[in-house]
């Protein structure tokens, strides 16, 4: 596989955008954020309120075993190739392409690449079964449980891949926002089914089928709402060089999933091997909240993707790299507003939500926030590397990464317990955050961000951490209430400190004149995203 950029080929009749397009894609990108954060909003209110009955219901120990083998599951996902991401990276650059032939023939390139993978995911996910009592330490007595659990995982992990198709073609042209609603109705869902499964008993076992009753709704829901909203929606017989296209782009995806799943999830599976499934517990709960706050940005980010993946599809370099900085002041601000809060709150609401015995320590936490914050800055170039269709270059340094985090993790965790791991990830994940700057000069072909559009607003979140943190070792209180209040105040003062005295001067005016334009339209009230 080569690393250069992966070309499309485009009909005579593609039309290209006018320079009136860009308050429509800031609130179609504003519509896919509101939808990704409602929608995650109510996952995380289930997640909130399933956590504590399935710690309560599974016991500590078989909790981490769960947690374990939901990261496996996210290793073997890459084994089916990732055709879906392949296609929404597609269909996001081919927005403009005026014949539907050409993008349902992409659609049968996706299914025909999942089927050519579809060997090799078979033959992993049967490795992974007959490991996976050794790889969480279970007992004996637990093996047979284990093993069969993982096989209803995997069930779960085959089926979603194919069910996430008809929403990769949503996303891909950038109507995202669509699913409003939908998939807060099937976070509950999900939800109620996992409660069911330990109210009736089901252990392991029944976690797990109640998880694929739930993948297998998602995408008959889905399948439904992209019908009604794409028209030209089905699949066509693809040209051979069309498969091979799709091919090459999703082995590089792939790969670049399985070597992200080292770098996010091991951590999980590494601390679990090295010292105990009860340890996971632990280290999951405390972070509990600086993972959601990185999902979160994931999702916002996530939504401005499709609209800038068809602005670098025309070359438009000029823009894209003014979106890119925009993004970029926008994630710091969130890092600090975010970051600032769980160093403050995040052992009061370990100790409401679970109890304290699940609390890790301070220096956990803040280093837990700082691997929060590394993602989120990562990803950001991550998904412009990956929207110029060079997925190549992300995955061959995210190897480097993955090579050097896990080695250190391993080795410092065996020493130094959660702290150890901790370190161990930041320094591995340092190659991603100096190298991927230099990727996106090259796929936008314009100079990196300024030093003052990086350490005034890298200072003022040292000084917000830091303050923070101290304050958090002395503030813990036993009441829902008093938290909530204290984490609005804290989140509204962090981020007023940041756009007002953390961002050089540019960067204040970009992000408050985005802003501007989303209030504007917002008042317009026009939700129909420019249709």
């Amino acid at each position: 596989m080569t690393t250069e950029a992966i070309s499309l080929p485009r009909q005579p009749g593609t039309a290209n955008r006018g320079e009136g397009t860009e308050t429509n894609l800031t609130w179609r990108a504003s519509l896919n954020a509101l939808q990704s954060v409602l929608d995650y909003s109510a996952k995380l209110a289930v997640n909130l309120l399933i956590i504590p009955i399935l710690v309560s219901g599974l016991g500590r120990s078989l909790f981490g075993v769960w947690e374990m083998l939901s990261r496996l599951m996210g290793y073997l996902e890459s084994a089916d190739g990732r055709p879906t991401q392949s296609l929404r990276l597609v269909i996001s650059n081919l927005q403009s392409e005026r014949g539907p032939g050409t993008k349902r023939r992409w659609i049968g390139a996706a299914l025909r690449v999942w089927l050519w993978f579809l060997p090799l995911w078979m033959v992993t996910g049967a490795v992974v079964i007959w490991l996976a009592p050794a790889i969480t330490k279970v007992s004996p007595p637990l093996h047979g449980p284990v093993r069969i659990a993982c096989a209803i995982m995997m069930a779960g992990v085959l089926l979603g891949g194919l069910a996430t198709l008809p929403e990769s073609v949503l996303r891909g042209m950038n109507l995202g926002y669509k699913r409003m609603g939908l998939q807060a109705g099937l976070s509950i869902s999900a939800g109620a089914l996992l409660a069911g499964a330990v109210y009736l008993g089901g252990g392991l076992i029944g976690i797990a089928a109640a998880q694929v009753l739930a993948v297998a709704l998602a995408g008959i829901c889905f399948l439904i709402l992209v019908r009604r909203q794409v028209p030209w929606f089905g699949f066509e017989r693809p040209q051979p060089s069309e498969v091979r296209t799709l091919l090459h782009m999703s082995l590089w995806i792939a790969a670049g999933d399985a070597i992200a799943k080292m770098l996010l999830a091991s951590d999980v599976l590494v601390l679990g091997m090295v010292l105990s499934p009860a340890s996971v517990t632990t280290y999951v709960l405390t972070g509990y909240a600086a993972l959601l706050s990185t999902n979160l940005h994931s999702l916002a980010a996530d939504a401005v993707m499709p609209g800038l993946a068809g602005i670098i599809g025309e070359k438009d370099f000029a823009r894209a790299a003014m979106l890119r900085r925009e993004l970029i002041a926008l994630t710091i601000v969130f890092i600090a507003g975010v970051g600032s809060t769980i160093l403050l709150w995040n052992q009061s609401f370990v100790h409401l939500w679970v109890g304290s015995e699940n609390y890790a320590g301070i220096w956990t936490n803040l280093l837990l926030v700082l691997i929060a914050a590394q993602t989120a800055l990562i990803r950001c170039d991550a998904y412009i590397i990956d929207a110029a269709l060079k997925p190549g270059q992300r995955v061959r340094v995210s190897a480097v990464a993955a090579i050097i985090a896990l080695a250190l993790s391993s080795l410092l965790t065996y020493y130094a317990g959660l702290v150890g791991l901790c370190v161990g990830i930041l320094c591995g994940r340092a190659v991603q955050s100096l190298w991927f700057p230099v990727l996106v000069r090259g796929c936008l072909e314009r100079p990196s961000l300024r030093m003052s559009w990086v350490l005034r607003p890298f200072a003022a979140v040292a000084v917000l951490f830091a303050s923070s943190a101290w304050l958090g070792q002395r503030v813990v209180v036993d009441n829902w209430l008093l938290w909530a209040g204290g984490v609005l105040l804290t989140m509204g003062l962090a981020l007023g400190a940041m756009v007002g005295l953390g961002l050089p001067a540019d960067a204040q005016v970009a992000v408050r004149n985005r802003l501007k334009e989303l209030m504007r339209r917002a008042g317009l009230g026009r939700w129909s995203g420019g249709q």
